[in-house]
């Protein structure tokens, strides 16, 4: 049984906000949207495997120590839609209580994750406005050391291609194999994607036919073996591709192929 510590795809709604005059206006509602739930579902749905879903402000604010208590204990992490700022800030940075106290510093959750990677735990990175590159750069793992154990290339600068129209997905010879079984002339429309290069060494499994840019690609990095999705695994990208009936088989496929060697 694989336990796997999944963070992102949550949201807070607030509103609708309502001006009553110009200088009166109130928050009428506060939701809270777990739309990483699809992919719990889909990971848990053979029985075999456990999922911690976490929101990435719980993620954020981990004290010190806690990070690494969760890769001892973990042999898969997921990260989707969650920017290079939660890895490399602290809640302390921004209390002025502190200031002056200690000297602020704390262990590097990069670090320490491409060091859970080297040491043989698997991972997924996933797509999203705040991944890869990410929209205005926001996503940022191009900059860290986190580019050091993804199995592709990320852009300088923004990488979201979209369309309405959608796109669609095809497996590549390295990847008929691996998603044997699946039906991809049923695969339902994507809204976007992250654009990304393939990098040596690391088989691209599926690409996305109107472009020709990857979109599954895998690798192993030290004892730990990787897999990248560059678009999302919930909405708004992928609010038709988690009611494809082959979902969970997709992504039990993908996690079956990042533990076969492990």
């Amino acid at each position: 049984m694989a336990r796997i510590y999944y963070v992102g795809d949550w949201a807070v709604m607030c509103g609708p906000v309502f001006a009553e005059t110009p200088f009166n206006y109130a928050y009428k509602g506060l939701e809270l949207f777990n739309y990483g739930a699809w992919l719990k579902d889909a990971l848990e749905s053979s029985g075999a495997h456990s999922v911690t879903s976490v929101p990435t402000w719980d993620f954020y604010k981990l004290p010190p120590g806690e990070y690494e208590k969760v890769l001892a204990d973990t042999d898969v992490l997921i990260f989707s839609d969650v920017e290079a700022k939660n890895f490399q800030l602290d809640p302390n940075f921004f209390d002025r209580r502190k200031f002056g106290t200690a000297v602020l510093t704390f262990p590097d959750r990069v670090r320490l994750t491409v060091e859970a990677i080297q040491a043989g735990t698997s991972a997924m990175f996933l797509g999203g406005w705040l991944s890869f590159t990410g929209e205005m750069g926001k996503g940022g793992w191009n900059r860290t050391r986190l580019r050091e154990v993804l199995p592709v290339r990320c852009s300088d600068y923004e990488d979201l291609v979209e369309s309405t129209e959608g796109f669609t997905a095809r497996p590549t010879p390295a990847g008929s194999a691996h998603f044997a079984g699946l039906d991809f002339a049923t695969f339902p429309p994507i809204l976007g994607y992250n654009k990304v290069a393939p990098r040596p060494d690391c088989p691209v499994l599926l690409t996305v036919p109107q472009t020709g840019d990857p979109l599954v690609t895998s690798g192993a990095f030290g004892r730990g073996r990787v897999l990248a999705y560059m678009s999302d695994p919930a909405p708004h990208w992928g609010c038709n591709f988690v009611f494809w009936p082959h979902y969970a088989d997709f992504w039990l496929a993908c996690l079956n192929f990042i533990l076969r060697e492990n």
